[in-house]
């Protein structure tokens, strides 16, 4: 019994359910009551956007951080070109439709949004690919690599565009330089246990972040390579991880589990559904050009289809629009976007389907 509730725990986790489930009561929340929903929501702003996201980033740079080990898939030039290409593409495409729409069409404090349909929802995204494909089918990866690397570059977006106040360089520089000599400190002294460098050299980064002008969101990404870690990489959200008990492993394994629809809601969308698919493939084929490979076994069709999987925006998508606009029909009319790109999973299955993609055994 105590193993068949094991399993159904992993499932539940392995395939973000619980996130699933949490995002369809918000939204039957948001819609029978929304003034309790907002007045919670808005409660739990700072907590969720400028200390729980901490960690979610943290988690996306440490697997960024590890690809590029031995072993990993940015661990060579010739093995990153192609899916950090298609990352690019992905961004660029969707910010262009976007902000078009918004200089043609108006209003004109809808093109601040622009950055909000760059965004890749790694959770929801590798459950759709999951679905689509058999586990060894090398989609999957690259996905995920793509995914990851989408978001860290979001994380320069978001640092350099959406900072919340003046940037203040002395407050930055300096608790950021008293952070990074704590966390050197650290590792220098073998400090097995994860906790030392979230509160302390973690807490040091936050307020550099914070006080500085820069979105604290970022706080670990600086302070994640200095945590003990394993030498090689196993592969991007490998299995074999969980076996694994150096700092940075433990620290993944702690946190991993723990409406209004206008003209930014259709910029939003069109940028996600149609400038991810389209960056991603014409990026990657650029690459491909300039002498960059795909995986063995990815064809350019299952390129296109994980461009319309990571067209799925969602999580990442509304924490760009809280960054990008304050309270108001705007925001509503944003986030209203980024919630209907979930549109991208049955029309990433539709495409694989009829394209002929590989599906997964029963």
């Amino acid at each position: 019994m105590n193993q068949r509730r094991s399993t159904v725990t992993s499932f539940i986790l392995d395939n973000s359910l619980l996130l699933l489930a949490g995002t369809a009561a918000a939204v039957v929340w948001a819609n029978v009551d929304v003034r309790s929903y907002d007045a919670l929501a808005h409660t739990l702003h700072f907590v969720v956007n400028d200390v729980g996201m901490v960690f979610f980033f943290a988690l996306a740079a440490k697997e960024v951080f590890e690809a590029t080990l031995p072993g990993g898939a940015l661990a060579s030039p010739a093995r990153a070109a192609s899916p950090l290409a298609a990352a690019i593409g992905g961004m660029v495409l969707p910010a262009l439709i976007y902000a078009a729409l918004a200089w043609a069409r108006g209003p004109a404090d809808l093109v601040s949004g622009w950055a909000i349909p760059c965004a890749t929802d790694i959770a929801f995204s590798a459950m759709v690919a999951r679905i689509i494909y058999p586990a060894a089918h090398p989609a999957i990866p690259f996905l995920l690599l793509l995914a990851i690397a989408d978001d860290a570059l979001g994380l320069v977006i978001l640092a350099v565009f959406y900072s919340p106040s003046a940037l203040s360089p002395w407050a930055l520089a300096g608790f950021m330089t008293a952070a990074l000599v704590a966390a050197s400190w650290l590792r220098r002294r073998g400090t097995r246990s994860f906790w030392p460098y979230v509160m302390g050299p973690g807490a040091l980064s936050w307020a550099a972040l914070y006080l500085g002008g820069v979105h604290p969101a970022l706080a670990l990404v600086p302070i994640v390579p200095f945590m003990p870690h394993s030498p090689t990489d196993l592969g991007l959200f490998a299995e074999g991880e969980q076996y694994r008990d150096d700092t940075l492993n433990r620290f993944e394994h702690w946190w991993k589990t723990p409406v209004q629809i206008g003209p930014g809601t259709y910029y939003v969308v069109a940028g996600l559904l149609l400038g991810k698919p389209l960056g991603i493939l014409l990026f990657s084929g650029a690459a491909r050009l300039a002498g960059a490979s795909l995986p063995p076994g990815l064809r350019l069709s299952d390129v296109f289809v994980v461009g319309v999987i990571a067209s799925i925006g969602f999580t990442v998508s509304l924490f760009f629009a809280t960054a990008a606009f304050p309270e108001g029909s705007a925001l509503a009319e944003t986030k209203m976007g980024a919630l209907l790109s979930f549109i991208g999973a049955p029309l990433a299955i539709a495409v694989a389907r009829m394209i002929g993609v590989s599906r997964p055994p029963k």
